[in-house]
């Protein structure tokens, strides 16, 4: 998938080769953003593990890549909740490489989520986001998510108590 800026990004399904780079993306947003809410770094194994467990049907795992083939960002959807009246609600994580925030990344991914929700018969797409995360929410209100609520206080990190949006678009 082109961007429409002055470089090249490619989306596609994630491989094993991505996980060192994806491992590294995830750790900066824990070490340094309140995007995750954990404390603890994880190793590659962790990150292979727990994006295998979204390249199940039912769930996704994209790369985005730049042209010189440099893994730019990542984006999963999977189950909303294990319930199966929730069988056609998916949650999306979406993150960007800090040096490529601004560079259209994460809407490659996000738009090409949505049309692999879309293809696989998905209804509704959930993003649960950090209230004061305004480049995320910007970007999913952009992409057609509409917020339905926020949940004041329910996460904890640096020492400050956290707010949650919840964002949603249907996609039939």
């Amino acid at each position: 998938m082109p961007n429409s800026g002055a470089s090249q990004i490619s989306v596609r399904s994630s491989c094993d080769a991505d996980f060192p780079a994806i491992t590294e993306i995830y750790n900066d947003a824990v070490v340094t953003t309140v995007a995750v809410w954990n404390n603890d770094t994880v190793d590659v194994d962790n990150r292979r593990d727990w994006l295998h467990a979204h390249q199940v049907p039912g769930t996704v795992a994209l790369t985005a890549v730049g042209a010189d083939g440099r893994v730019l960002g990542y984006a999963t959807y999977g189950d909303f909740r294990s319930y199966d009246g929730f069988r056609d609600t998916v949650e999306n994580s979406v993150y960007v490489s800090t040096d490529a925030r601004t560079g259209g990344v994460g809407t490659a991914l996000m738009t090409e989520l949505l049309v692999r929700a879309r293809d696989e018969g998905k209804h509704v797409m959930v993003a649960a986001i950090e209230s004061g995360n305004t480049a995320s929410l910007a970007l999913h209100e952009k992409l057609g998510f509409s917020t339905v609520g926020v949940l004041p206080e329910v996460g904890t990190k640096f020492g400050r108590r956290l707010a949650m949006t919840l964002m949603q678009i249907t996609l039939d």
